[in-house]
């Protein structure tokens, strides 16, 4: 084992990341075994935010992305060469994998569904922990597994059955399984899951919001009939199924009907994890950019949003209180809602994302709540907040 890896699971077990029984699995599944060897580099001046990293060529820079507590860009656009530079797919932070794995709860003779294979690497994990026999892993991108495939290979560690398919409909042909682990994130979990989940069986899984994709949500299988509870138990940040991505916030291209000032800086939309948790989850649909004219980027520097069904807002954060500070446009008023779900976390006492859990319903549907099951998280129109234009 390389001294950089040694050192990061040393870490990992003195930070209390690495649960009992994982230590051995991750020195028997090395990640750098699963790193592709070109991956993609943070880089500022690049038009794409990314610039590519090669083994070969920059072996240095190579090891010190894999060597390091932090996530590892493997794919942008899902593949094609001309895209914005958008991370699609990814060797995740292994702090969160072990997190994940942790909240997961798995015992000796567990089976587990692994969907969104990626590298390779968790289900590498799960394989050396388990058994190959146990482990069903399930992947979108057809080049992604087959690269994954690969890589389990050359380890050892293949998993009983490698899958080429959409991870929301999980995989029925190896159910039921004991568990089930994402490594994509959701905004509806898909009852396929919960089907295939024995009663009493965990779901670990990102989940999130157009508005903030952060939290992981750790799931507890129902009786068949009945309803599955889960809490959200960390801050996280996944990429998402493919098939449950958010709209793409375009500029506004028609001028607002309502101008007026901000009743908050809008800078406290954004403050820190749970306002923004609790803001996606009272104002659905909601999504943000940041814009600003290079001329003067101060001035003009907002917050731009939209619901992906025409309703806008914009909003400056310099002189935010001015009579023209906030634009709207559409059937919705975006700001006006997230100002009152700002009020309303206030009013809640300001919970953290770990006071909210999930329900979801035998028939498929959720319900989000506030400490527990019964104190339901209500969207901002549902409640009667529709944001009324100015006068």
């Amino acid at each position: 084992m390389r001294d950089g890896y040694e050192r990061l699971l040393s870490g990992l077990t003195l930070s209390g990341a690495l649960a009992e029984g994982w230590r051995g699995a991750f020195a028997r599944a090395p990640r750098p075994e699963f790193v592709p060897e070109a991956v993609w580099a943070p880089d500022d001046g690049s038009p794409t935010g990314h610039r590519r990293v090669t083994r070969a060529v920059e072996p240095d820079a190579w090891w010190a992305l894999v060597d390091a507590d932090d996530v590892v860009v493997t794919q942008l656009d899902d593949g094609a060469h001309d895209g914005p530079g958008v991370p699609t797919s990814s060797a995740s932070k292994p702090s969160l994998v072990a997190s994940m794995l942790r909240h997961l709860d798995v015992t000796d003779g567990a089976r587990v569904l692994d969907v969104g294979t990626g590298t390779g690497w968790t289900s590498a994990l799960l394989a050396a922990r388990l058994g190959r026999e146990a482990v069903t892993t399930v992947e979108v991108d057809a080049g992604v597994a087959a690269q994954a495939a690969e890589r389990l290979k050359a380890a050892g560690l293949v998993p009983a059955r490698t899958a080429v398919g959409d991870g929301l409909a999980g995989w029925p042909a190896n159910a039921p399984y004991d568990h089930i682990h994402s490594t994509a994130a959701v905004r509806h979990v898909p009852h396929a899951w919960i089907a295939q989940t024995r009663p009493g069986g965990t779901i670990v899984t990102p989940w999130g919001t157009p508005y903030a994709n952060a939290g992981l949500l750790r799931l507890v299988s129902g009786e068949p009939g009945g309803p599955s509870y889960g809490r959200f138990v960390d801050s996280v940040s996944f990429m998402w199924m493919r098939a449950q991505r958010p709209h793409t916030v375009t500029l506004p291209r028609t001028d607002p009907d309502r101008l007026g000032p901000s009743a908050i800086a809008p800078d406290l939309a954004l403050s820190n994890g749970g306002v923004a948790f609790t803001i996606g989850l009272r104002v659905q649909e909601a999504r943000y950019v940041h814009t600003w004219e290079n001329a003067n980027p101060v001035a003009t520097y907002r917050i731009v949003l939209s619901d992906g069904n025409g309703s806008w807002a914009s909003v400056r954060y310099e002189e935010w209180d001015a009579p023209d500070a906030v634009r709207q446009w559409g059937t919705r008023r975006l700001w006006d809602e997230i100002t009152a779900a700002r009020v309303w976390w206030e009013d809640a006492g300001r919970p953290e994302l770990t006071r909210f859990g999930l329900t979801v319903t035998a028939r498929g549907g959720q319900e989000l709540w506030l400490d527990r099951p019964g104190h339901p998280v209500t969207p901002m129109r549902a409640a009667g907040i529709t944001g009324e234009p100015w006068m």
